[in-house]
Formats: structure tokens, C-alpha cells, sequence
């Protein structure tokens, strides 16, 4: 049996959360990443530029904000971020973050 993820569900998002995920260089650079692959990406094949503990720790708190959805598949964990989600809650949010000069 697969182990489930807890995500907040769209109504338990605070932007408090959010914004302190988006804050992290690291955790932007997966977002931006995430942003050009719709169907989601094991974000261990990402070179970051840090260790598989802190890449967990970086996605942990990425899911718990409710900016992406992890889904175990195989061995894989994916992500995909949240676009709907957050463009609902925070309209124009994203589009300015992911604009942003890098």
C-alpha cells in the first residue's frame, strides 16, 4: 500500500505558507521548474545543488504550503504545481513570482 501525502486542501492554503515557500531560492527554483512541466517532475533529477535530505525537507515544505502535489509513483516521488489552486486563492500571485528576475 502506497503511503498517502498529506496536501491542504484549497480552502486550508494561507498565503502566510505560501509566500514563505516561495521565499527559499531553492524551493523557487523547483516552482520555476515545475511551472514549464505540466505533467510533473521527480524533483531529484533536478540538479539543485544540494543533498537528498534537504531536497526532501525543500519539497516537504513546498507540499505543506499547498504550492505543489507530490504523487508517489514507483519508486519516484512527482510534483506538479498547484497552478489552479493558487491562481484561484491569489490571482496574479504566480505569474508575478514566476516573472521575476531571477
Amino acid at each position: 500500500m502506497k503511503a498517502v501525502l498529506p496536501h491542504p486542501a484549497r480552502d486550508e492554503m494561507r498565503i502566510e505558507a505560501v509566500l514563505h515557500a516561495l521565499a527559499d531560492p531553492v524551493r523557487l527554483r523547483i516552482v520555476r521548474a515545475l511551472a514549464e512541466c505540466a505533467e510533473g517532475i521527480s524533483c531529484g533529477l533536478l540538479d539543485l545543488g544540494v543533498t537528498a535530505s534537504t531536497l526532501t525537507h525543500h519539497v516537504r515544505t513546498l507540499r505543506e504550503a499547498g504550492v505543489v502535489h507530490v504523487t508517489p509513483r514507483g519508486t519516484s516521488r512527482i510534483s506538479t504545481l498547484r497552478r489552479e489552486d493558487l491562481d484561484a486563492l491569489y490571482p496574479g500571485l504566480l505569474d508575478g513570482v514566476l516573472a521575476a528576475p531571477r
